[in-house]
């Protein structure tokens, strides 16, 4: 760890955020925060309960009916929320820190892209919401318009891999549509989420607005996502407790967003730039040590390259450096906790076991048992039927499996329970275009990986989600539609 950045940094024990005020659990009950690069304590976390999560869910509720936010002009609101994503900027380097050591990935990946996206969601939504359309229709002797309304207390559930990034996705449009909100960070990395609620205040969000609750999924998540007073909830996280959240909210008739897991192809046809396909593969798959939904975990090759590319990307992956999250050159940092790099490594062994071959990785990196390091890993000569093909691992583990025609592989992509997006590598953009429209998944890129447009939608298919969000499809989740006819 560098102890230089480590001293300079003072890391507070986390409150929950409750009508504008940094607040105890009522139960006074704690849970510690860990440091996955050394597995040492960060901070204690206050862990909420019932009780909390009532008191914040009838606050955003009064806050909201009294109109202070929702019925506030759309500019003002705006303008707050603008205000937000500059206070963001001009905390990057600390927020970046926090969110290094919470998360264990790259300082370059927190200070350079997350935390920078964080403030770009803010600003995107903010200004977005000035231009919704409100359409209207006349026909002889009436019109008819559509007005689109608050839709009310939003809960949020966010995950760890992403945390301060995927809060400000989510919260960003439902309080530019003029929603309260509730967000529960994931409990393995709540430290840069928490840090929301002191940007919000100096910013002028009024207090009751935005409200951040720590705590243990089975307590905070429940009752967030079942309380007759919520109605919206979004979610992130594996697609198993994404079905408990909608069998919760169904309970309410509460609609849902699901964004969930995934095992995306990525294919790479024999007219492709293979040293472009490798780079765009290795980010695909390695960035923020693989635990990201998107990631390229299945790699398909043709045969008549796949020698080759497989002699070039595991060559370009001997060159990644796994190290201290704070060193400026590390490229891949630690997992998040010593339960998932056991999870990972099994993965591993089954793959193995069940006939795959191992061209790199595959274990522990020496010199690093301190926190949860673990070797980029390389299975090849897989077939799409293993475990290691179909099941998420959600760590720094490739699968490569060989096609011979562009059916196979389009056949070999499908064969998933997921559907989240899929990448192509090919100079045909023929092709490539034909293959795009053949693959079941919600989002795809050609020649490229990661790029996102916010006006874009966003989401799964499959067992990888329910619902969009992105541009106008965020406005659409987060507001409740209203007809409203006259005679003329």
């Amino acid at each position: 760890m560098n102890k230089v950045i480590e001293k300079q940094l003072k890391i507070n024990d986390a409150k929950l955020f409750i009508n504008g005020e940094y607040v105890n659990a009522v139960s006074g009950e704690t849970f510690d925060t860990i440091n996955p690069a050394t597995n040492q304590k960060l901070a204690a976390v206050a862990s909420a309960s019932g009780q909390d999560v009532e008191r914040a869910i009838q606050v955003a509720h009064r806050t909201y009916e009294n109109g202070i936010w929702s019925k506030m002009p759309v500019e003002v609101r705006a303008r707050i929320l603008c205000r937000m994503s500059d206070l963001v900027m001009e905390r990057v380097d600390e927020l970046a820190l926090i969110e290094t050591l919470d998360v264990g990935k790259p300082i370059k990946e927190s200070r350079d892209f997350d935390i920078p996206r964080a403030a770009s969601n803010l600003r995107f939504f903010a200004e977005m919401a000035k231009y919704i359309n409100h359409e209207h229709y006349e026909q002889s002797k009436h019109m008819s318009y559509t007005k689109y309304a608050p839709a009310g207390v939003t809960s949020l559930i966010i995950p760890w891999n992403l945390p301060f990034m995927q809060m400000t996705w989510k919260a960003s449009a439902a309080l530019a549509a003029g929603n309260t909100v509730i967000v529960k960070p994931a409990s393995y990395t709540p430290l840069s989420a928490v840090m929301l609620g002191e940007i919000a205040n100096e910013a002028g969000l009024p207090p009751g607005v935005l409200n951040i609750l720590t705590g243990p999924g089975g307590t905070v998540g429940t009752a967030m996502t079942t309380h007759p007073n919520v109605r919206r909830i979004s979610f992130v996280g594996e697609s198993s407790t994404g079905k408990t959240v909608m069998r919760n909210a169904a309970s309410q008739l509460i609609p849902v967003s699901l964004e969930l897991g995934g095992k995306s192809a990525n294919i790479v046809f024999e007219d492709a730039d293979l040293d472009e396909a490798v780079a765009g593969s290795i980010e695909a798959v390695f960035r923020n040590q693989g635990e990201i939904c998107l990631a390229g975990s299945r790699l398909l090759v043709q045969e008549t390259v796949y020698e080759k590319f497989l002699e070039k990307f595991v060559s370009s992956v001997k060159n990644i450096k796994v190290g201290d999250p704070l060193d400026e050159n590390t490229d891949m940092g630690a997992l998040i906790s010593k339960s998932h790099l056991e999870t990972v490594d099994n993965y591993v062994q089954i793959g193995i076991s069940e006939g795959a071959k191992l061209a790199i990785g595959g274990k522990r990196v020496e010199g690093l048992s301190q926190g949860n390091f673990y070797e980029p890993t390389v299975l090849y000569d897989v077939n799409n039927k293993m475990r290691v093909a179909q099941e998420e691992i959600f760590g720094p583990v490739l699968v490569v499996i060989p096609f011979k025609t562009e059916e196979e592989a389009i056949q070999i992509a499908n064969d998933s329970i997921y559907g989240l997006a899929g990448v192509v590598w090919s100079n045909d953009l023929r092709r490539a275009h034909r293959v795009a429209s053949q693959i079941n998944s919600g989002l795809f890129w050609i020649n490229c990986w990661y790029y996102r447009d916010l006006r874009t939608p966003f989401g799964g298919s499959k067992a990888s989600g329910i619902g969009r969000e992105g541009g106008r499809h965020s406005f659409e989740f987060y507001t409740e539609a209203k007809t409203i006819t006259m005679k003329l």
